[in-house]
């Protein structure tokens, strides 16, 4: 077998400076515009100056951020990273995702002999903000607001074939307005409370109420100190359907670290307390203690930990049942 070697390609001609007739051809790249009209080649908004870019090396929050409170400039923002006003971390009935698993020691709602045992509940939602007039620091932006909530609070018996229990469904629009370590908010929601269609076959003579809210909300927060959260809130039902009347009250405080946390994290310890008036002013007090990490370019946050709540359901389809419960769960707020 004889193989053939190919002969050398002949050499360029040299190149003689000044005459661009002697240079080798070079073979363009495509263009990197489009060449015709493509729908989504449309202007973009080009970003501010960058105040915050001094960073320490290593550490979980910018060097010009030790002031988280001291005022920056204000400009209008669409669909901001952050919130000015932002969920209550015991709140059962607050935006966001989470889930809970714990053991609840009070009758069963089906059978009062008995008590109810392990039950899931998952909250599947969140609270963003649309439109803002206000700075854009990291933590703690100041400015007004518009935001919007939602979620779907969802109960399973973790016993009984993970059956559908019951499920709420909220929807709101905040209005905020923060300044300093003050921070208020009018809002509306409507809550509306569903039993769980497994939950309806397997026990057909369990009285289901048609239990609604359309209810204004006038709350204030107020940070005494960097990591100490103080608030309260106020609402008024302008639609009460299935045993809700018009007036509810909620409080509580937050102790938890304002800054991004980095990979190890922080404690935090959270207690809220509701009041409604059709429970003749009983509600329940949820407290939750753990570990939480704060994202380093937000405030986005995830917390793990242990929760109790007493008094009564938040599943408001068993608004006028008591609950005594103890678990874990996770929670994240964005």
């Amino acid at each position: 077998m004889i193989f053939e070697i190919p002969a050398p390609l002949p050499a360029p001609p040299p190149f003689i400076p000044g005459d661009f007739s002697s240079a080798p051809s070079v073979c363009t790249l495509p263009p990197t515009k489009p060449g015709a009209a493509v729908v989504l080649d449309v202007p973009y908004e080009e970003s501010p100056a960058c105040l915050d870019d001094c960073v320490v090396p290593g550490a979980g929050f910018p060097e010009c951020f030790d002031d988280i409170w001291a005022p920056r400039p204000w400009f209008w923002q669409l669909l901001p990273n952050n919130l000015i006003y932002t969920s209550y971390l015991a709140g059962p009935k607050e935006s966001r995702i989470g889930s809970v698993v714990y053991n609840d020691t009070a009758p069963a709602v089906y059978d009062p002999s008995v008590p109810e045992g392990t039950l899931w509940d998952t909250t599947l939602g969140g609270r963003v903000s649309i439109l803002r007039y206000g700075s854009d620091s990291v933590v703690h932006p100041q400015g007004l607001e518009v935001q919007i909530e939602g979620a779907a609070f969802v109960r399973l018996d973790p016993q009984d074939q993970r059956d559908l229990r019951s499920s709420d469904f909220r929807f709101g629009v905040p209005v905020v307005y923060g300044l300093g370590r003050w921070q208020t908010k009018l809002a509306y929601y409507h809550n509306s409370a569903h039993l769980g269609d497994e939950f309806m076959i397997k026990y057909p003579t369990y009285p289901r109420i048609n239990y609604v809210r359309d209810c204004m909300v006038w709350g204030n927060s107020y940070y005494a100190y960097d990591w100490l959260r103080l608030y309260g809130e106020v609402g008024y039902a302008l639609f009460n359907a299935g045993g809700s009347q018009p007036w509810e009250f909620q409080f509580g405080t937050e102790l938890i670290q304002a800054r991004p946390t980095g990979g190890r994290g922080a404690p935090f310890l959270a207690v809220n307390g509701m009041s409604r008036q059709e429970l003749d002013w009983g509600g329940n007090v949820c407290v939750q203690a753990g570990w939480a990490w704060r994202g380093r370019r937000s405030e986005k946050l995830y917390r793990i930990g242990f929760e109790y709540l007493y008094g009564s359901d938040p599943q408001y389809e068993f608004a006028f049942s008591n609950q005594n419960r103890c678990g874990v769960g996770m929670w994240y707020d964005y």
